[in-house]
Parts: C-alpha cells; sequence; structure tokens
C-alpha cells in the first residue's frame, strides 16, 4: 500500500477538513504530520459544524485509527479540551487515535515567547496566531525540546523545569510579563490526561500499518504557500506544508507516497499579514468574505479575499507533485456576472511571467487577469456535476488546462452531500 496525501495549495483554509472527512471511508488510517493548533479543520454534517484543531479529521468515522505524527507540534491544554468537548459523541476517542511519541509538545511558555517575538516586531508583524508554534519548531531544530514520549521519563519535570528557565531568561530580556502559575498548573493536568492515549512510534506504526495492507491517507495542515522553503517567506508557518513534508511528518520514504490530492478555493484568501497578489479592497472583496463565511475556524479572524491565483496555484501543484485537484466553494461565485482569474505577473519592466517571483513581498509586480463568464446562479439543488451549470464547467476546464491538473471534486456546500466527484476515487 501507499500513502495518499491531502494538502492545501493556497494559504491555508482551503476546506481540507471536509475533504478528508468525506475521502476517509476509503482509508482505515488518517495521519496528521505537521503544524500544531493554529490549524482549524471544520467538518459539517447532520446539520453541526465540527472544528478540529490538532485531532485528525478522520476522527468521526468509524473504523478508522488516527495518528498525531511527529512532524506536529502538540498542544496538550488545548489537545485536552478538543477531546471533552467531543464527550457528547458517542464513541471513545481513544479507542480511534493514537498519538507519536516523537511529537514535539508546544510549553505554555512557547506561547508567551511567541507573543514576545512578535510584539517586538513592531509594523512588521508575520501575524501570528500566537499558539507557539515557530518557538516549538525553535527548540526542535535546536534540540532543546520536549516530545511526548517524554512525558513517561522519570526525570519530565526536571527537564520542563530546565527549558522553561531558559525560555524565562530570554522573556525577561524582551522585558515581557507573565505569570507562570496557572499556566504551568494546567499543563501538567493535561500531562497526566494524554497519559491514558496509545502511545507509538510512529515511524514504524505508519510502515506496520502499510506493510500489512492498511490503507492510509496524510492530512496536511494549512496551505503550500506558507511552507517555510516553498512559501511567500518570512509571512509562512514553521513547517513544511508540502508533499515533502509528509515523508519527514510521518517517516515514510518518498517512494511510499502514491497520490496527492490537492485542496483549493475557487478564488483566494489569506489570514494574517504577507504578500497576496489578487487581494481585492472592494466591495467584491467583502462579498466573497461575507458569502463565504471566510473567518478563521481557529481565531476567528477575518480573512482577506481575492481572486483565484492560477500562476500561484500552478506552482504549488508541480512542488507537491499533485495527481488530482479538488476545487472548494464554487458556490460562493454563485453571484457573479464575470469572474476574474490572474493568468500572469507584469513584472517592473514590463515583462510578463506565469512563475512565482523569488521575493513575493518586495519585488514590484501586478497581477494580470482574464474575464471569464460566470454562472450568475444558484447551485443548491443540483446533486451531481453533470448537472451544474455550463459556466462552472468552463470555470473548471479553465482552470485543468491552465495547470495540466484535473479537478475530480467541486464542492458546492459545507456539508458533506454538496460534494460532486467526476471520476470515482479507488484506493490502492
Amino acid at each position: 500500500m501507499k500513502v495518499d496525501i491531502l494538502l492545501g495549495l493556497q494559504w491555508g483554509d482551503e476546506g481540507k477538513g471536509k475533504i478528508v472527512d468525506y475521502l476517509a471511508p476509503k482509508y482505515d488510517t488518517v495521519a496528521r504530520f505537521q503544524g500544531g493548533p493554529n490549524a482549524g479543520h471544520t467538518l459539517e454534517f447532520d446539520g453541526i459544524k465540527h472544528v478540529l484543531h490538532q485531532i485528525p479529521s478522520g476522527i468521526f468515522r468509524e473504523n478508522i485509527l488516527n495518528i498525531v505524527g511527529n512532524g506536529v507540534v502538540l498542544d496538550i491544554v488545548i489537545f485536552k479540551d478538543e477531546i471533552e468537548k467531543m464527550a457528547s459523541f458517542d464513541f471513545d476517542v481513544k479507542e480511534r487515535l493514537v498519538l507519536s511519541k516523537k511529537t514535539q509538545l508546544i510549553l505554555p511558555t512557547h506561547r508567551l515567547l511567541d507573543a514576545a517575538y512578535e510584539q517586538s516586531k513592531g509594523d512588521k508583524k508575520i501575524g501570528s496566531t500566537l499558539k507557539g508554534i515557530g518557538p516549538t519548531y525553535q527548540d526542535k531544530i535546536a534540540r532543546l525540546g520536549l516530545r511526548v514520549g517524554d512525558i513517561l521519563a522519570p526525570n519530565f519535570r526536571d527537564r520542563y523545569d530546565a527549558l522553561v528557565a531558559q525560555h524565562c531568561r530570554i522573556l525577561d530580556s524582551y522585558n515581557f510579563e507573565y505569570d507562570l502559575t496557572e499556566v504551568n498548573a494546567k499543563f501538567f493536568e493535561a500531562v497526566e490526561f494524554i497519559k491514558g492515549f496509545c502511545f507509538v512510534d510512529g515511524a514504524y506504526f505508519i510502515n506496520g500499518r502499510l506493510n500489512e495492507g492498511h490503507s492510509v491517507l496524510a492530512e496536511g495542515a494549512q496551505g503550500s504557500l506558507l511552507d517555510i522553503d516553498f512559501g511567500s517567506y518570512p509571512y509562512v508557518t514553521s513547517s513544511n506544508t508540502t508533499s515533502a513534508g509528509a515523508c519527514s511528518g510521518m517517516g515514510v520514504a518518498p517512494n511510499k507516497i502514491g497520490r496527492v490530492y490537492g485542496i483549493f478555493k475557487a478564488y483566494c484568501t489569506r489570514v494574517g499579514s504577507g504578500p497576496f497578489p489578487t487581494e481585492l479592497f472592494d466591495e467584491t472583496g467583502k462579498e466573497l468574505q461575507n458569502v463565504g463565511n471566510e473567518f478563521g475556524a481557529t481565531t476567528g479572524r477575518e480573512r482577506r479575499c481575492g481572486w483565484l491565483d492560477l500562476p500561484a496555484l500552478k506552482y504549488a501543484a508541480m512542488i507537491n507533485g499533485v495527481t488530482e485537484m479538488f476545487m472548494m466553494k464554487a458556490d460562493v461565485l454563485d453571484g457573479f456576472e464575470e469572474i476574474k482569474v490572474c493568468t500572469a505577473y507584469k513584472l517592473a519592466d514590463g515583462t510578463l511571467t506565469d512563475e512565482m517571483p523569488f521575493d513575493i513581498d518586495n519585488e514590484e509586480f501586478e497581477p494580470v487577469y482574464e474575464t471569464l463568464k460566470g454562472w450568475n446562479q444558484t447551485l443548491v439543488g443540483r446533486d451531481n456535476y453533470e448537472a451544474l451549470p455550463q459556466e462552472l464547467k468552463d470555470y473548471v476546464k479553465y482552470i485543468e488546462d491552465f495547470t495540466g491538473v484535473k479537478i475530480n471534486i467541486v464542492s458546492v456546500g459545507p456539508d458533506r452531500t454538496e460534494t460532486f466527484i467526476r471520476e470515482e476515487i479507488e484506493v490502492k
């Protein structure tokens, strides 16, 4: 068996949670391979909305084992709260979820460091969610971090106190005020709580599942344009959000990767600071935001909105090796007579390019648009792809022709039933 990967092709918030939930019955294992509680995956079914922050999106499906991989950074306080909110559901989360021992822990002082670093940047803020993600990955790379498996060590408290003391020295150098009494208490309550879960060696676990013939779906967080190496640096997250990150984030070899599903919205959004070539500052942008309910699942922050950026989408498909794409929220464009798409960038010297600039934040360029005919009608009541308006199908084909990648799913609403597959997906 191979590991199939599902990830976002824009700046996150593409609707990955819904698609993982939709695809999950085809798999018996779902794994998160990077990111932390800064990611919010929204699932909606039976008229109820569910937001997951760290738990893989296959958790609501029976007979699926979910794993938090070693590439994730885990805030066990948020994790505990998330698990407790699922108590009303008629299943035992502990039977469906395991944790890699090598998953890095987010300490309360990591969150304080995040706030201190962001505050020090002034008007150059990255737009961090202040969840402690960046400082935790910093400690991982600096070989200072604590991992889930360390919780079981007899000297865990000593190691925790030593790392916290180091963090406090940094906080003091920033003249940052803090009080650890309450946050420390909550952290160690969560430590005892998490001991009730199964800890595994993630690499052996995933590869063992594959060798036994189990199917695995790897679930990414954020989006490809937020990748630490290939995103709109420095306005990026602190992990590899692209398909290569699935290998290091779970412990699987590249030759174990099968399909790569790329998720994108029919338009573009972005949360926080950073470059956004097709951003709209007019009423059209506001309409996309309101109709699309573009407010962060984790933070509630407004998402910036704009037209679809095809050079960026093609770039993301290339670096991920995307085998098929899924288009989300097509229904948000229902009310438009015309739809614009960016097909190139015009550089300062007047030349056109369809390649992403090296320094997208500082290089001078402007998007070049093509105008397509909109469908200007509701998609409510359509029950299959062929029943969709011809203008929407033309939009799909235009994107396919530009990127060279087939769009196999078109989503026209948040519910499981509002998902149209053009060609049935068979897991091999």
